[in-house]
Order: structure tokens, then sequence, then C-alpha cells
């Protein structure tokens, strides 16, 4: 079916193909009544939405409110149009990546990994190194290619930097899953900062990931690739394994 749409006119659906009918949710400083009803229409009616129902509104605290809505875009999207940067590399299994590393780097690939400065949220970079890993794939810790280490949350970028030296690391792993006030920038830039001023950035893969992560947006802070949500353990895996294969034979 999606080979009989037309890829330049790209539009949202709710009932029919391309009649661009949108859910949007939101909170307000209104009270949950009909003046705030209203108010939430006026507000998407600005955006340029049409056909508007509020479906939803309900108290979230005194004077602040939670809307849910519906309306109708004119707007479209050409995917023919878009170019992004991403991961581009094949996606193995655990067991092929182990049989990959045997053939083509034959020794064991140190990993560490960390929530780095303020961010206390290990879930992300749980999923991807602890051995129990998340939705049916094990964790990088279950391979038998790699040495990984998981040092957990709110670790100082120059604590991960000297434990990677230590280990004599060949990735280094960061997740960032708090943004607020684009934090995850801050903390991101300061850590590759560190690692281009203590020589090491050159000798290692420095990988980062979380919700506002792209490989693009990994790529602008210096990083050798960024991995968002929805990512895996097998995704990181095959791509270090094949990075690193590639930087081999240069």
């Amino acid at each position: 079916m999606q080979n009989k749409i037309d890829q330049s006119y790209i539009r949202p659906y709710g009932d029919t193909n391309n009649d661009g009918r949108i859910q949007i949710s939101f909170s307000m400083p209104v009270k949950a009544d009909e003046t705030g009803k209203e108010a939430a229409r006026i507000l998407l009616r600005q955006m340029g939405l049409e056909e508007i129902e509020i479906c939803y509104i309900g108290d979230l605290s005194e004077g602040f409110s939670h809307i849910v809505a519906y309306g109708n875009t004119k707007a479209y999207v050409d995917l023919t149009k878009i170019k992004i940067k991403t991961v581009d590399t094949e996606v193995m299994t655990m067991d092929e990546t182990d049989e990959f590393v045997d053939k083509n780097i034959g020794r064991k690939i140190t990993i560490i990994g960390a929530c780095i400065e303020s961010d206390a949220h290990t879930v992300g970079i749980d999923a991807i190194i602890n051995m129990k890993g998340y939705n049916h794939r094990f964790g990088l810790e279950r391979y038998r290619s790699f040495n990984a280490l998981n040092m957990g949350a709110q670790v100082l970028s120059e604590d991960l930097l000297s434990k990677a030296r230590e280990m004599n690391a060949d990735v280094v792993l960061v997740s960032q899953i708090v943004t607020q006030k684009n934090i995850h920038i801050q903390n991101l830039t300061k850590l590759i900062e560190m690692a281009e001023a203590e020589g090491l950035r050159d000798k290692m893969l420095f990988i980062c990931g979380g919700p506002r992560i792209t490989h693009e947006l990994a790529i602008e802070l210096g990083y050798d690739a960024g991995f968002g949500a929805g990512s895996y353990s097998t995704d990181v895996a095959s791509y270090i394994v094949q990075e690193m294969t590639k930087r081999k034979e240069l």
C-alpha cells in the first residue's frame, strides 16, 4: 500500500487518507470550563487548524488544564525532498556480531558507558549495556566479544574519561535523558571538549544517545554517532564493530 501513496504529498489522516486530521494535547493556565475550551479553540485556529473539536478538558491543578483536541491541517510533507543523516550500518544479531568480531577484529572490544554530569536517569544506558537488555535484545554485557562497563548515573565527565583511559577503552557511550533548557547539549559538549583536550577523542569511538539525540546532532557536537528513541543494543553493537573494522582497513 505504501508504494501507491504519492510520496511528494504526505498529510496526516484520521478517517481517510490525506484528510489532514490530527490529534493534539497540551496544557494551558485556564480553568477546565467553557471559557477554557474556547481559549483552546482560539489557540488552535491561530495555529491554522480547522474543524476543531475539543474532546477533553480536565483539571491539572488550580487554574491549569490539560486539553485534548482534534483538528484538520492543510500542511503536507514531500518525502522525496527529505535528506537526513542516519547511522547507515547493517543491524546484526548478538551472535552475528560476535562472529563478525572474531573474523574482522580478533579481540574483545572494551566499551564504557555512563549518564554524565547531573543526569540521574539510567534507563537508556541500562537498556544498551546491562546484560538483560531490553525488548528481547540482550545488552552489550552479554556479548562474548565485548568487555562492557556501565558506570551508572551522574558520572563526572572527567571520571568517565579517566576510566576510559585506565581501561584503554575502544568506545565511550553516553546517555542523556534530561533535556530541560538543552542541558544535554551542554553536558555532551563538555565531554567531547575534554576528550579533545586530553588527546582521547581520536583514540576512541564516542557515541551518545537519548530521547532528543539524533545522528545529525551527534555529528554536529563532535561525536561519531548518535542513537535516539527506539534504538537497541543491536543497533549500537552493529555500528561499533562495523565502524571499527572500517577504520582498521583505512
